[in-house]
């Protein structure tokens, strides 16, 4: 089943995680844990799970924790790391940007350090030779999304969406989850290139989903949404995220009316 998989990933864990302050005061968001799990842990074990063999974590707020937690080996994976030193000045394209050797390796997942999820979301990837993870935009959500083609292919990228953009005649949004496989071939020809004349340009502040709206509306790249409607996963990035994340993920015997919260 992972036969069609790519076999590295690269991890962007360089900011700030400010909106979950009190938590991230003395540790980096990626380490912040739903019910005793580390958000970054939870990805490498799925990777891991898939068969991926090399990981770059590219850290910059409090890195030391994220390598003492990680160290260079993590169960199988190999782990190495890109530091970005202005990670309070830029954004998420510039960490992608530093971690541009490590993406012309070949076949490359693409993950933010601020989602939880199940490791079938990696596998569902597979479906094309570049594909982002998707699923329906609920009320509770905010944040980036995408219109899909009637053949499954992303069309349009919307930044900033909130439940007000959930409209009747509008149309259907689906939330990305930060979750992207891209193919060697095109990060060697069109991705990285690109990637290179934005930040180039100035445009260290982008983050990387205006970048896939550049690379679908400028580019005409084809990126195929990997719906994962029937899997639990939460992007989280406030305090309030992470409680919907330990209700979603809790362990079974408790309801989501329990409350769950993590310590400081």
């Amino acid at each position: 089943m992972t036969d069609n998989l790519p076999r590295q990933a690269v991890i962007l864990a360089a900011g700030f995680g400010s909106r979950l302050r009190p938590l991230t005061d003395l540790r980096p968001k990626p380490l912040v844990e739903v019910n005793g799990t580390p958000i970054l842990h939870n990805a490498l074990r799925n990777l891991e799970a898939v068969g991926v063999e090399k990981v770059t974590i590219v850290v910059g707020y409090r890195k030391d924790a994220i390598e003492h937690s990680c160290g260079d080996r993590f169960g199988s994976l190999e782990i190495s790391y890109v530091q970005s030193d202005v990670f309070d000045r830029t954004g998420s394209a510039y960490s992608l940007w530093l971690a541009r050797h490590a993406l012309l390796l070949g076949d490359t997942y693409l993950l933010e350090g601020d989602v939880f999820f199940e490791p079938d979301a990696l596998r569902y990837l597979a479906m094309a030779k570049n594909a982002a993870a998707v699923a329906p935009f609920g009320a509770s959500m905010e944040g980036s999304a995408v219109v899909l083609t009637d053949h499954g292919y992303i069309a349009e990228v919307r930044m900033g969406q909130t439940a007000a953009n959930l409209m009747d005649g509008s149309p259907r949004l689906f939330k990305t989850m930060n979750l992207i496989r891209f193919s060697g071939e095109d990060l060697r020809t069109t991705i990285i290139p690109h990637l290179d004349d934005l930040i180039g340009a100035g445009a260290v502040k982008s983050y990387t989903e205006e970048l896939l709206s550049q690379l679908v509306q400028q580019k005409g790249l084809q990126i195929a949404a990997a719906r994962c409607d029937d899997l639990k996963w939460y992007e989280i990035d406030s305090e309030e995220d992470l409680l919907i994340a330990e209700r979603i993920f809790a362990p079974e015997g408790l309801t989501a009316a329990q409350p769950l919260r993590a310590e400081p």
